[in-house]
């Protein structure tokens, strides 16, 4: 059986011309002159640092004979590279537009210096595959913190994939996606559209959202995908270079950038980084977050300055798999109360679509009523789920065994249970102070 393929989100290889725009970076690359998108990003008002943080390409594979990656330093391939296939131009292209160098050869990408790592997902000439990117991911998510670009991705759930994205941000990298060229259809495309992804659509040279690109609630923000120019295989057009347009180009220059500022700013974790790169985006549109244009536009000296976001603890913390000892990660979550302290508090945020629920394993006494109660403003509720559950959403019947309120009684052992705190559905979002509380009655 052939292994399922995933579409790489590609709008056209366009036969139209990019137009100048001029930058104030290093004037050397002889196509600087028509990178637009630097400006418009503003990756041309600040210096880009030396390697950090490191930044995966999970793609077809890299042309490393191209002029513009031959000899780049700090360029790790993680697998064998195959270039030959009809759509095996597509990974040179992403890594060019997210970290070309500046070497006086064709463009410069977003972050120059980059510590870069490229894993091949095509082995074969028909396109990425499924089991080869999650291949990729896991290999990548071993040597986090780090950024993670896929653009590629399918309408079809897959849950290797998705798992390796949860793996990859439990283990504290960043995965970035692009969103689909499937416009306001409303199909949303995996990875993108799964939880804890951050999902890039694109943009023109007029800021406006690109026809093409997909829009949804999973949307977290927009990039510069419109007659982009990147580099090819030479295999592909002798020139070595060719107009683009697509979301999967949006995404790393969103990649690169995350990794950029995540190496200034060394500190934070990934749920901060998540935060805030899409907060500190420019804002399109309605005010706020609205379908078509996510949070905004990247913008990287807002990134560079803007306030760190409060620490969203124990991610991904979803449901019980990912917080039980020996479900999606082996040692899940230590558990919040403790015989020894048997109340506790802990401040989280929620998402609608990016992180709606929030799960955490207490300890319920025995002979003990265990009370919880969360502040938020009224955005946010707490419930109790008994020793037995499975799931959130597991069906009515254990539903009724399981559920249990706002207090759940000890016997005569102690037992371990869950808090989750969900939205109430006043707001897309929330910030929450989650209390739990152990007496006698």
């Amino acid at each position: 059986m052939r292994r399922p393929l995933l579409i790489a989100l590609v709008a056209a290889l366009c036969a139209c011309g990019t137009a100048a725009a001029a930058t104030g970076r290093l004037a050397d690359d002889p196509l600087q002159s028509q990178e637009w998108w630097l400006h418009d990003i503003g990756a041309d008002q600040a210096t880009p640092p030396g390697p950090g943080v490191p930044l995966t390409i999970v793609d077809s594979g890299l042309d490393i004979n191209h002029p513009d990656f031959v000899g780049r330093p700090n360029t790790t391939l993680l697998n064998a590279q195959t270039v030959d296939g009809p759509q095996e131009w597509h990974g040179t292209t992403v890594t060019s537009l997210a970290a070309a160098p500046a070497n006086g050869v064709g463009i410069v990408g977003v972050y120059p210096q980059a510590a870069l790592q490229i894993w091949d997902a095509s082995p074969t000439a028909g396109g990425v595959s499924t089991l080869a990117a999650v291949a990729g991911i896991e290999t990548a998510a071993q040597h986090c913190p780090g950024v993670i670009n896929l653009s590629f991705g399918s309408t079809q759930p897959n849950p290797q994939l998705q798992q390796a994205v949860l793996d990859a941000y439990h283990n504290g990298c960043l995965v970035v996606a692009s969103a689909g060229n499937d416009g306001a259809s409303g199909h949303p495309e995996l990875p993108a559209a799964y939880p804890h992804v951050l999902t890039v659509g694109a943009t023109d040279q007029s800021d406006k959202v690109a026809d093409f690109s997909s829009q949804g609630p999973w949307l977290d923000l927009v990039a510069p995908g419109v007659e982009l120019t990147g580099a090819v295989p030479l295999s592909h057009d002798p020139s070595g270079y060719s107009p683009i347009d697509g979301t999967s180009f949006s995404a790393p220059l969103v990649a690169a950038a995350a990794a950029w500022i995540w190496t200034v700013r060394p500190t934070l974790d990934v749920t901060q980084i998540f935060e805030l790169m899409r907060r500190s985006a420019r804002d399109l549109g309605p005010p706020g977050f609205d379908s078509a244009s996510g949070w905004g536009l990247l913008n990287i000296p807002n990134a560079l300055a803007a306030p760190v976001p409060a620490r969203d603890p124990e991610e991904p913390n979803d449901d019980v798999d990912e917080v039980k000892p020996g479900g999606l990660f082996a040692a899940g979550q230590p558990t919040l109360t403790t015989a020894a302290r048997p109340s506790n508090r802990i401040a989280g945020t929620l998402d609608a679509t990016e992180d709606p629920s929030d799960l955490y394993r207490i300890w319920v006494p025995a002979q003990r009523v265990v009370r919880v109660a969360v502040s938020s403003d009224g955005n946010a509720a707490a419930r109790i789920w008994g020793p037995l559950t499975a799931s959130v959403n597991e069906n009515l019947a254990a539903r009724r065994r399981d559920l249990k309120g706002t207090l759940v009684r000890g016997g005569s052992k102690g037992f371990s249970a869950y808090v989750e705190v969900l939205p109430t559905g006043r707001s897309g979002e929330a910030q929450y102070v989650l209390s739990v509380k152990s007496s006698t009655r």
